[in-house]
């Protein structure tokens, strides 16, 4: 942390003393207790970190610190703050209270539901509604005033809200303003540093024709958020972005012939895929990797004894409303990944996000994929497109798998081969694709020797040709 807590900070949800997580982006600090509450919601929620064992950007650690003492807790425990709400038997949680049901209940209810949050008038058009607030928060990003913005978000307020007038985002303001914190939390609420201005600027330009080069460089690793914490997971370091170096891919430390073989098949799998879905994929990956982290700081940090039982554990991602229910089954399926079986899936991802942003088939495009693969944070305002339509086949259940038929299984296959660029994709499939096409690369690489081999007689038959002629 940049600085110590005060022993006078209280969680937000239980007034418990000396909080060791955070919601990042519902700017409090919370206890152990109500923290495992909110893991449970999941990221689209709540984004939680701790805040002494896992590592900091440090503006973003200020930027939560800054709405934490500025009473941000006030935005969603609102209608509480009435002393009427009292009179009602309404109240908050207390560190008394036990974790189920009671601090389980209100943390839903302030934080999912948003049961306490003010309210605006109802109007017949939300839509307008959400227009005006996105201009409001174009208007106030340029000052300091982080809980006036943060309010107008929990409001409806758009991060990458586009103003028709002025040509550009609520991002774009605050860089050309240096204000660094409050691109921090655009950041957390979906803003996209790449995004363009009507005059074809980004806020990484905006920042560095400001002289706010501490803010211009943060926003380039908000930029690789995703690829850079997925490299970091693996092997623990992140891509120099000042000197240009923005992927690192790691290797297998027992890397053979064989694996290097199925590497390339999936990789042709996901070369396959549409931006969107590749996008889905790779955020649905990074979700698993934010789980997997926690779960591991979680279980160092907690007392063994009172904390770590079956209540508080989370074994998969939870469930996003947003999101089709076979891709959520898809992303609970991730939680089956082996450790080795995992990495070899990130590192694939890396691979081909890294041939996305660099391949040749982006000449001449503004498309750039490091403005695909928008930072986790982005994914609180994404809303999933085409939800009709599955991402991944149902993956809930083993007996699920067991029930196919081989018939199934031939016409997916089939299904898959003559239309990989639009039909659903699943994490099952990605794997069953390394052993599947192995015996396909293996044909492919004796074909291209044997074209080389004729390649080579024919040259030979060509210069005998020349030189009878010339005689």
């Amino acid at each position: 942390m940049s600085k110590r807590l005060r022993s006078s900070e209280v969680c937000a949800d239980c007034s418990g003393p000396d909080p060791s997580w955070a919601s990042v982006n519902r700017g409090t600090f919370i206890c152990d207790e109500c923290c495992s509450v909110h893991r449970s919601l999941g990221r689209h929620i709540s984004q939680v970190r701790h805040l002494k064992h896992t590592p900091w950007p440090p503006t973003l650690l200020q930027m939560v610190e800054t709405l934490y003492n500025n009473g941000a807790n006030s935005i969603w425990e609102h209608s509480l703050l009435d002393p009427a709400s009292i009179m009602s038997g309404r109240r908050k949680a207390n560190p008394q209270d036990k974790v189920h049901p009671n601090k389980a209940e209100f943390i839903r209810a302030k934080y999912q539901m948003l049961a306490f949050v003010h309210r605006l008038p109802c109007r017949d058009d939300d839509s307008v509604t959400a227009k005006d607030l996105s201009k409001q928060l174009h208007s106030s990003v340029r000052t300091g005033n982080l809980e006036t913005c943060l309010r107008l978000l929990s409001l409806g307020a758009q991060a990458n809200f586009f103003h028709p007038e002025k040509g550009n985002t609520p991002l774009h303001v605050a860089s050309k303003a240096g204000q660094i914190l409050q691109a921090e939390l655009l950041a957390v609420y979906g803003a996209d540093p790449g995004t363009q201005d009507s005059s074809g600027k980004t806020p990484v330009d905006y920042a560095r024709q400001g002289g706010h080069h501490e803010l211009a460089e943060r926003l380039v690793e908000i930029q690789y958020e995703l690829t850079d914490r997925l490299a970091f997971y693996l092997c623990g370091r992140k891509p120099d972005h000042k000197n240009g170096q923005h992927f690192i891919i790691p290797q297998m430390a027992d890397s053979s012939l064989d694996l290097s073989e199925l590497a390339k098949a999936a990789k042709k799998k996901l070369q396959s895929l549409s931006n969107h879905l590749f996008e889905e994929l790779a955020m649905d990956v990074y979700d698993e990797v934010d789980r997997r982290e926690t779960d591991a700081v979680w279980l160092a940090t907690q007392n063994h004894s009172a904390l770590v039982t079956e209540t508080t554990v989370v074994p998969f991602l939870p469930v996003n409303p947003e999101y089709s229910s076979t891709r959520n089954q898809g992303r609970q399926k991730l939680a089956r990944f082996n450790a080795h079986e995992f990495a070899t899936l990130v590192i694939d991802i890396l691979s081909d996000a890294k041939r996305r942003q660099q391949g040749s088939f982006l000449s001449g495009s503004k498309d750039n994929v490091e403005l695909i693969l928008k930072t986790i944070n982005n994914q609180h305002s994404v809303e999933s497109q085409d939800n009709d339509q599955p991402d991944y086949d149902s993956v809930a259940s083993d007996e699920d798998t067991d029930l196919e038929t081989t018939a199934s299984k031939a016409n997916r296959q089939k299904s898959l081969d003559s239309d990989l660029s639009d039909g659903p994709v699943t994490v099952q499939e990605f794997m069953e694709v390394k052993n599947a096409l192995v015996a396909s690369e293996a044909k492919i690489q004796q074909l291209m020797k044997v074209n080389n081999n004729l390649s080579d007689e024919l040259r030979i038959m060509q210069k005998k040709l020349l030189g009878k002629d010339a005689n």
